[in-house]
């Protein structure tokens, strides 16, 4: 008779947590028992916790980085033909464009860094000039410098060699 006032219960959902909070300490272990028992003889209450939750990521971004993507490849033209002003093998397809302005304090130091690694990788870099560039540099949302673009993606603000060199090898 427990076990079927148990299943009603269970069933119904009045067997909720409020309701199991008010049941007496020695009280707990007979319930938890016939819980077991239920759930043994009906394995079916299982059947919905033993599917697989389908997970899916939330794509945050996805609509600003299928848009950068976009702008990327439209500008690509202008970013990495080989015969842009650069540094690094001549003739070759550049791997970065380089965005640098006079008054920039890190500018220098990144360029050194950029160029250390264009030697030793044998890279094409491609040098802009934010105030002779400015349209393009505004169309790519590139308010400050250095910046680098990438065919994939846009980095503002100076970075530290080491971080370049895993983005620009496979």
């Amino acid at each position: 008779m427990l076990r079927r006032s148990l299943w009603a219960a269970l069933v119904l959902g009045a067997a909720g947590p409020a309701w199991a909070q008010d049941l007496p300490d020695q009280s707990r272990p007979l319930l938890g028992a016939a819980i077991r028992d239920v759930l043994i003889e009906t394995p079916s209450l299982l059947a919905p916790l033993r599917e697989p939750i389908p997970l899916t990521a939330a794509d945050l971004y996805g609509d600003e980085s299928a848009r950068d993507l976009n702008l990327l490849k439209r500008a690509a033209p202008r970013l990495f033909a080989p015969d842009l002003p650069g540094f690094g093998p001549k003739g070759a397809t550049a791997a970065l464009a380089f965005f640098t302005q006079a008054d920039c304090a890190d500018c220098a130091s990144a360029e050194a860094e950029l160029r250390a690694l264009s030697d030793r990788l044998g890279l094409r870099i491609n040098t802009f000039d934010m105030a002779n560039d400015t349209a393009l540099a505004a169309e790519l949302g590139l308010d400050m410098a250095p910046s680098y673009v990438l065919p994939d993606m846009l980095l503002r603000g100076a970075m530290p060699a080491i971080v370049l060199e895993k983005y620009l090898t496979p």
